[in-house]
C-alpha cells in the first residue's frame, strides 16, 4: 500500500481489535490475580532476582503464570500468520507491534478494571512490580507504546 490514507482502514482496524483482546485478557487475569498483582498470589515458581530480569523483564519477578501466558499470548499472536500459510518480515512486524500495544494495553487495563484497584490506583506505590517509572506510566509504556504503534503503522505502508 503506497497511499497512506488506505493503510489507515486496516491499521485502525487492528489497533481496535488489539484493543479489544487486550481488554478481555485484562478481565480474565483480573480474575484469576484478583488484587493481588503480578501473580503475587498464585501457586506458581517464581524468580525473584537474576541479572537478566533488569535487562529484560523491567526488573520484575519471572514467574511461571507469566511465561505461560506471554509464551500463549505470543503464538496466538502468530496463529494466522500459520494458519493462512503466510509468512514475511512485514507480518512478523505486525505481530511484533500489535503484541507491544497488546501488552501495554492490556496492562493499563487490568489497573483501570480491577476493583480492588482501578485508575487512582494506577501508581508506583500501589505497583510494586513496575520498578521503573516515568511520567506517571511504566517505563515500559513509554517504550513500547510508540514502536508498537510505529512498527504496525510501518507494516501496513
Amino acid at each position: 500500500m503506497n497511499d497512506p490514507l488506505m493503510a489507515l482502514s486496516p491499521f485502525i482496524s487492528t489497533v481496535l481489535f488489539v484493543v479489544v483482546l487486550g481488554f478481555f485478557f485484562a478481565k480474565l487475569e483480573i480474575a484469576i490475580e484478583g488484587d493481588s498483582g503480578w501473580a503475587a498470589n498464585l501457586p506458581t515458581w517464581r524468580i525473584e532476582h537474576h541479572w537478566l530480569l533488569d535487562l529484560l523483564w523491567g526488573g520484575r519477578a519471572m514467574t511461571g503464570y507469566h511465561a505461560w501466558a506471554f509464551s500463549l499470548v505470543a503464538l496466538f499472536f502468530h496463529f494466522p500468520l500459520i494458519f493462512g500459510g503466510e509468512y514475511s518480515w512485514i507480518l512478523e512486524q505486525r505481530v511484533l507491534g500489535a503484541i507491544m500495544l497488546f501488552w501495554v494495553i492490556e496492562d493499563f487495563l487490568w489497573f483501570v478494571l480491577n476493583p480492588a484497584f482501578g485508575f487512582r490506583r494506577f501508581a508506583k506505590t500501589h505497583a510494586g512490580w513496575h520498578k521503573h517509572w516515568l511520567a506517571g506510566a511504566p517505563v515500559e509504556y513509554w517504550i513500547f507504546t510508540p514502536l508498537g504503534f510505529g512498527l504496525l503503522w510501518q507494516s501496513y505502508q
